[in-house]
């Protein structure tokens, strides 16, 4: 018996996903373990580093599209915290664009539209930490497909948000350009 064509490709792209996060997850978690980025000297606490990362420059794409949450704080902003952080402590030459969209939008809205959208009254919890990511270099893009699908406004953003011309197009390019996508 044979499996439906359209099922079989429902099939792959479900298992392409799940090692693309696999993969980005294992990634990320090696930047933790290596010399470069340990908290302690290789060879002490009974842990040895066998393949240190040696990062000299960094391009990085961060695809912020669905909820992905550690407790309280969004996945992918804890990852730009421990790259940035990182990288600007170790003299890692970086450029890390987070591209937002989907069900994840709303994380940059400015905030009187967060209450309104969020139904929420204490504005916008993420805006402190996206503006000293902005400080340290990160670029902040929004998805104007999913500001359209919304009936958001450049205006609706904080401050320093750029609005691309949709953001699988521009995750696409990025990753063409030499960044690496991870996805939390």
């Amino acid at each position: 018996m044979h499996e439906n064509p359209t099922r079989a490709r429902q099939r792959l792209r479900l298992r392409t996903f799940r090692i693309d996060a696999t993969a980005a997850t294992f990634a990320l978690a090696m930047l933790f373990v290596s010399p470069a980025f340990a908290t302690e000297p290789a060879g002490q606490g009974g842990l040895t580093i066998d393949i240190p990362a040696n990062i000299k420059e960094a391009k990085v794409v961060v695809n912020i599209s669905r909820p992905a949450f550690e407790g309280d704080e969004p996945t992918g902003l804890s990852y730009i915290r421990a790259m940035a952080g990182r990288f600007k402590q170790d003299g890692v030459k970086a450029d890390i664009v987070a591209v937002f969209h989907g069900e994840s939008g709303y994380m940059l809205l400015d905030d009187d539209t967060y209450n309104r959208v969020r139904k929420w009254e204490d504005g916008n919890p993420y805006k402190k930490q996206i503006a000293e990511f902005q400080k340290l270099g990160v670029q902040f893009e929004e998805c104007g497909k999913t500001m359209v699908d919304n009936h958001w406004v450049n205006a609706d953003m904080l401050p320093g948000v750029k609005i691309n011309a949709g953001a699988n197009f521009r995750v696409i390019e990025l990753v063409q350009k030499g960044y690496t996508q991870l996805q939390p």
